[in-house]
């Protein structure tokens, strides 16, 4: 009896449906299939994000700089 034998996924099959009961695995199933089709949904989802334009960026106007004052020295500064 190896791996790939039709008898061994036959008693498998059989120790599932035992463990779980048939309506448990029909309901696990539907859970599975329903998971498959969002994350299918979902990859079409990005793809056509993907494929549409990013929109424009905001225009920030542009604001004048403020003007720098010079410093001035004063003769008690020079004189330490």
């Amino acid at each position: 009896m190896g791996f790939g034998s039709v008898w061994h996924w036959v008693i498998v099959l059989i120790v599932v449906l035992v463990l779980f009961g048939r309506g448990r695995v029909s309901e696990i199933m539907g859970d599975f299939g329903k998971g498959i089709k969002s994350f299918k949904e979902g990859m079409a989802d990005e793809a056509k994000a993907a494929d549409a334009p990013p929109p424009p960026a905001a225009q920030i106007p542009a604001q004048p700089a403020a003007p720098v004052e010079p410093q001035t020295t004063t003769d008690a500064t020079k004189q330490s």
